[in-house]
């Protein structure tokens, strides 16, 4: 007897419908065919264990499995519930009328209970867009997938909770999930708030227009200055994530099975800080079966490299093309997949190696051309990419002694928002603009360009400083996020000004 059950097979953050063919027929011996890897062919033994010892018996008959399309490679374990319920449907051990309704998914354990997989929200997407009734998949994973609408989800615990189910109906029940009610429990603040942090105003400042325009902004400081505990209290001044971006978020980190066993929509903006000692593939993605990196992990959030210098120039060097795309593309020899890379980088670093160059108080004991060679570890063209270069100047102890708090985050937040909502309505028509710091030339020319007192400050900036053609977008940038944060129609030479000294770090200017 022939039938068919539906899995889904993950490529970056997409699925792909797997038809699987089981024919149960006269002979001997097992095959399966479709190009499985090894993780899929040894499913033979799991599912065979688990059939027994659930009270069915194993066909000692021919069985030949195909999974179609033959040309996209089926990896993992999770095809161990399609391909049981295949075998028992194909010999006559359970019905197959109701098998076509559902993409059906899942690793089994010996004893035929279910574990969680990876990919199910992408999986669970394409099983509503390709009009299946529903999808069946472990319990751990049913919250995750009940976050698309239109949908039926079914979580089950074991392999005999879907048989009974797919007899009558019952054994497992509809797992349900109110998105929007979801959505606005989990949305709430960070627990790190920048009334914790005492002085720094101009950082602060700094710190707000990188947010408000999605800007990426590096502190310079001496050890203690406070710059991590700056970088980290980033998130709780950033817009909320909007539906749209929650559910693309929630796609990335499901691929890479990152989502909290019996969690649903991500609602927090990511915030991600991987080691220094961090490989350039685990950064940008790959690996053999290419899986997301940590630039992918923090689309639609924050990035932080703490210790900038010390990280491998290679590793350093790959995230060019990714600043300037907010895409990535991981290219093997039968394929290519490209995950998403919107984020925001926040990186800090010391001024010299022993930490102390430009210190008010304490004397810089680096031998001549230390400060060069230590910035020269970060490329210029990597500087570029970055919008803002801001000197953190450690807080004296009177300021750390004063007892009024500084602003609150979400007072911050306010001003943020309200200049993101100024940008939202600038670049609505535009797909994949949403905030200044993805602004094309096009859109510069149109929306950035300075008055006559500004261009020619900006001219004499350019001159002095030594600055890049991209530096002088990037100015262009950052000045109009801090004339929305005005709520100024034009850019105006104020705003140039203010953009420039964020320069006044670039390459030319150290250890002179």
């Amino acid at each position: 007897m022939l039938v068919k059950t539906f899995g889904s097979a993950v490529s970056g953050i997409e699925a792909y419908t797997i038809t699987i063919e089981v024919s149960v027929t006269q002979g001997m011996k097992f095959f399966m065919v479709g190009l499985p890897d090894n993780a899929v062919k040894e499913s033979q033994q799991r599912i065979e264990t688990a059939i027994k010892g659930n009270g069915f018996h194993w066909p000692g008959k021919k069985i030949v499995i195909n999974m179609a399309p033959a040309d996209i490679r089926k990896e993992g374990s999770a095809y161990d519930l399609p391909l049981a319920l295949g075998i028992l449907a194909a010999s006559e051990q359970i019905p197959a009328d109701n098998l076509h309704k559902y993409i059906i998914m899942g690793e089994m354990s010996l004893d035929g209970g279910l574990m969680p997989i990876r990919g199910v929200l992408p999986i669970a997407i394409k099983a509503k867009e390709e009009g299946y009734e529903g999808i069946i998949i472990p319990m751990t994973n049913a919250r995750e997938a009940a976050i698309v609408e239109g949908l039926k989800v079914y979580g089950a615990n074991n392999l005999n909770e879907v048989v009974a189910f797919l007899r009558d109906g019952g054994g497992i029940e509809q797992v349900v999930v109110d998105t929007a009610e979801e959505f606005k429990k989990n949305n709430i603040l960070s627990d790190l708030d920048f009334s914790e942090v005492k002085g720094q105003e101009s950082v602060k400042r700094a710190l707000e227009i990188a947010a408000a325009g999605g800007h990426n902004i590096l502190l310079i400081g001496a050890p203690g200055s406070g710059k991590s505990m700056m970088a980290k209290r980033m998130s709780s001044i950033l817009p909320p994530l909007t539906q749209e971006e929650a559910l693309e978020t929630t796609k990335i980190h499901s691929v890479a099975g990152k989502v909290n066993s019996g969690g649903s929509l991500i609602t927090k903006r990511p915030f991600r800080s991987p080691h220094h000692t961090i490989s350039d593939v685990a950064l940008v993605g790959g690996g053999a079966y290419p899986q997301p990196g940590e630039i992918s992990l923090a689309h639609n959030g924050l990035l932080y490299l703490d210790e900038l210098p010390e990280f491998k120039r290679s590793v350093l060097e790959v995230m060019r093309q990714p600043l300037e795309d907010r895409t990535i593309s991981i290219s093997r020899s039968k394929f290519t997949v490209d995950y998403p890379a919107s984020f925001m980088l926040v990186a800090s670093m010391n001024p010299c190696p022993c930490g102390y160059y430009g210190h008010p108080e304490k004397e810089c004991v680096c031998p001549p051309g230390a400060v060069r060679k230590y910035m020269g570890k970060i490329s210029g063209p990597l500087l570029d990419r970055i919008d803002l270069h801001v000197q953190v100047v450690p807080v004296p102890f009177a300021k750390l002694t004063e007892q009024p708090t500084g602003e609150s985050s979400q007072d911050i937040r306010k001003r943020v928002v309200a200049a993101r909502e100024v940008q939202n309505e600038r670049y609505k028509e535009l797909e994949g603009i949403h905030c200044n710091a993805q602004m094309t030339p096009k859109l510069l020319t149109r929306y950035a360009q300075p008055d006559e007192q500004g261009s020619k400050m900006l001219k004499m900036a350019m001159e002095k400083l030594g600055l890049s053609a991209r530096a002088y977008d990037r100015i262009l940038r950052v000045a109009r996020t801090i004339a929305d944060l005005e709520q100024e129609e034009s850019v105006l030479s104020k705003h140039i000004a203010e953009a420039i000294q964020y320069r006044s770090l670039d390459r030319d200017t150290w250890g002179i």
